[in-house]
């Protein structure tokens, strides 16, 4: 006998359709397909990106993307090359493809995408809401989540600012191209920032409300990934600070570095951590080689590791090529990795794997 329709599932019901022979997940708009496959079946191991960034002597943008085992220890290789070169303020993930947010004149909301299994050059996704730049992004198995940046004028240029930071979060569903959708509003308006998720929610943390130093905080926030709506306070972090990363597992998430608010340029070499699933402040995790780092890094992870890639100082030799690592379900300090791709290094690239927490 056939039983009747309970309504519409809640985000995160799974069931088995008789059709197909998959098991499916409702994402709180329609089923999707469940991915069987692993980082060990597709990559030989959890795969890690480096994507986009600066480079000095001279200044310029750059355009490539790079790769590493993040369960081993080693240098980078190259992978392909981005559409457009620059900074990718904002990265995300599904098993398969990897999601860069353009940050570089002339076109600021520019979606991009790679699939991680093969070689090759990235390709165009859709569009952000808005033009914008240095926002923050994490995501599950199907959805990206992308919040805050600041707003830039309509032909892109660098402008002198300063410039209204947004509260703005939009997503988009990693498997189909197309422009971003409205999700809610931050508590805060901010930019300068980075997030990380478990499979069912995604964490943000710190960032700067102006270009003023003294206006950079220490707030963390998180949404349901699967819904739709405003950003809920989670905590605070250990350190006010804007130009950080972060990486997780489905259980811990770790906030790298930054630069704290005096005098503008000062980094903070922590990083600390907090357990996606309930609300509080972060703990100290250990701290990062890379003492005097001030710049954003590109942090990717494993269910075990996380590693972050390059970075700016504020002085000689400005960008760095270090990779270092620590496992998460641990405390302590970073260790060395390898090398980054190029030798001169970047700062302001991203990072992103096809092993995060957000994938479980």
């Amino acid at each position: 006998m056939e039983y009747p329709s309970l309504g519409k599932p809640p985000a995160g019901s799974i069931r088995f359709n008789t059709d197909s022979s998959k098991m499916e997940i409702y994402n709180g708009e329609k089923w999707w397909e469940i991915d069987a496959t692993s980082p060990q079946q597709q990559t030989g191991g959890t795969r890690g990106f480096i994507a986009g960034g600066y480079t000095n002597a001279p200044v310029a943008a750059y355009g490539d993307i790079s790769y590493y085992n993040v369960d081993t220890t080693g240098n980078a290789l190259d992978f392909g090359d981005t559409l457009a070169t620059g900074g990718r303020t904002a990265s995300a993930s599904s098993r398969t493809r990897g999601i860069t947010c353009y940050a570089n004149a002339p076109a600021k909301n520019t979606i991009e995408y790679i699939t991680m299994q093969s070689l090759g050059n990235a390709v165009d996704f859709g569009d952000l809401l808005n033009l914008e730049d240095s926002n923050a992004a994490t995501s599950d198995a199907t959805r990206t989540i992308i919040a805050g940046g600041y707003a830039n004028n309509p032909t892109g240029s660098a402008g002198s600012g300063p410039y209204a930071r947004t509260n703005v979060i939009q997503y988009i569903t990693i498997s189909h191209t197309g422009d971003a959708l409205n999700f809610g509003d931050l508590g805060v308006a901010r930019s300068d920032f980075d997030g990380c998720s478990s499979p069912t929610r995604g964490v943000f943390g710190g960032g700067g409300t102006s270009p003023s130093a003294g206006d950079r905080g220490n707030i963390i926030d998180y949404v349901t990934i699967q819904t739709l709506g405003n950003s809920a306070d989670f905590g605070d972090l250990s350190a006010v600070r804007s130009h950080l990363d972060a990486g997780s597992n489905a259980v811990r998430g770790i906030f790298v570095q930054g630069i704290n608010t005096t005098p503008s340029t000062t980094p903070v070499n922590t990083l600390d951590y907090v357990t996606i699933a309930t609300q509080g402040n972060a703990v100290d995790f250990g701290d990062a080689t890379t003492a005097t780092l001030t710049y954003g890094r590109a942090v990717s992870t494993s269910p075990t590791r996380l590693v972050a890639a390059c970075g700016g100082y504020s002085s000689s030799p400005y960008n760095i090529n270090v990779m270092d690592y620590v496992e998460i379900m641990t405390t302590g300090n970073t260790i060395d990795f390898g090398d980054a791709l190029p030798a001169a290094g970047l700062e302001g690239p991203v990072g992103f794997s096809n092993g995060h927490g957000g994938l479980g």
